[in-house]
């Protein structure tokens, strides 16, 4: 009987390097996450996840090592492989001053989507996070929680394979935090997204599939809640992230 075949990796990072002068950020990381899974991505603050995330995004560059997103090269066919990235950063990053609808069409605009497929992306996604009767609302006005869900919106507004999260819980209460993770773990189940959720919450990372827990910029464990709990040595997940990276 031969063996079942492996889903390709939808996110490749090969062997990754990134540095500061003499710092490295990012340590020969290799990574590959499979199609429709929720990974988190475990780390003490300056442990290179957002570093991680600028690289895969395309805004600094890696001094050695490949990703691929889809199968795309982001050194070689770095479009193609954007195209197939959704992000929210850590920081808010819509423009306050501008209506939901208009930050959400001026995002639709940049991937080139046609107005009429636009706007019904747009309507799907607010009603889903019942934002429908505020679309002409300032960002400004907006509650953090619904701020961040506006930038959910817009990160999936071109429906990319990959979607990266960083640290994007920061600032919000705790039931917008469990509506956000219950969205996107829907997201995978239902539309067989990769998600990669930085945090350095260990509740946050209690029901991912994966949990990869990055410490120094190197790898120091990989696989699913229970095994990382083992691989660390500790009773739970969080007394064996704490004990392996204060």
């Amino acid at each position: 009987m031969s063996e079942p075949v492996s889903a390709p990796a939808m996110l490749r990072i090969s062997a990754l390097t990134k540095r500061y002068g003499k710092q490295a950020a990012l340590q020969s990381l290799s990574i590959d996450l499979a199609p429709a899974s929720f990974v988190a991505l475990l780390g003490p603050n300056g442990a290179g996840k957002s570093t991680l995330f600028q690289v895969l995004t395309g805004l600094f560059a890696a001094d050695e090592g490949e990703v691929e997103v889809a199968g795309y090269s982001l050194r070689h066919a770095s479009s193609a492989a954007l195209r197939h990235i959704g992000v929210v950063f850590q920081q808010i990053s819509l423009d306050l001053d501008l209506s939901i609808r208009r930050n959400l069409r001026f995002q639709a605009d940049l991937h080139g989507l046609p107005g009429a497929l636009a706007d019904e992306r747009i309507a799907a996604g607010a009603a889903r996070f019942g934002l429908s009767d505020q679309l002409g609302r300032k960002v400004r006005e907006l509650s953090g929680g619904n701020r961040r869900k506006v930038e959910l919106i817009r990160a999936q507004l071109h429906q990319p394979a990959v979607l990266l999260m960083d640290e994007a819980t920061v600032g919000l209460d705790p039931k917008s935090r469990q509506d956000l993770l219950a969205a996107l773990h829907s997201d995978v189940r239902e539309r067989g997204v990769t998600v990669l959720w930085a945090t350095h919450w260990v509740e946050e990372a209690a029901d991912a599939d994966r949990v990869l827990v990055l410490h120094k910029g190197r790898l120091l464990a990989d696989g699913a809640p229970a095994e990382v709990t083992t691989a660390l040595g500790g009773a739970t997940l969080e007394a064996g992230f704490i004990a392996r990276t204060s």
